[in-house]
């Protein structure tokens, strides 16, 4: 595969997870919601996690990306979600999530349960509740360089 190929598959990926973001993040928004009103509050402290630390440190490593992914989604930070990434986001796509993450107004966002890893792979799955109902969207997640992020 050429580098040109494995670029435009590696934009294909990342885009799809970043839709896949907003689009449920969209059924949990309100219809009619306020995003001016929404901003206006301070913004949730960190997501917090009862489960107990996992020995594997690929499993804690996958579950601190878990709960940084919420973070973003509950403080609505494209920037902090862009820095999970594996491929470099631009700042139109960010800016354009982060839009339609306030538009969604106030959301809670957990990691319910542990991750899944398998070698270089794993899944974390993130459950986002707001006014307009809740959801549970899976994030793959790829070990790059000694770094778990979204591909």
């Amino acid at each position: 595969m050429t580098v040109s190929r494995k670029l435009t598959a590696t934009a294909a990926v990342v885009g799809a997870v970043v839709a896949g973001v907003v689009v449920g993040l969209l059924l949990v928004a309100p219809s009619g919601s306020d995003p001016a009103a929404s901003s206006a509050a301070a913004p949730p402290p960190w997501p917090s996690s009862s489960r107990p630390v996992p020995v594997d440190p690929d499993v804690a490593a996958v579950e601190v990306v878990g709960e940084a992914i919420a973070a973003a989604i509950v403080n609505h930070d494209a920037t902090a979600f862009g820095k999970l990434t594996c491929v470099q986001q631009s700042s139109a796509d960010l800016a354009e999530l982060k839009r339609k993450w306030e538009a969604a107004g106030k959301v809670t966002a957990t990691v319910p349960d542990p991750p899944s890893v398998g070698g270089d792979s794993a899944t974390v799955t993130v459950h986002v509740e707001g006014a307009g109902g809740q959801k549970d969207t899976p994030f793959p997640l790829k070990k790059r360089d000694g770094k778990w992020c979204v591909p």
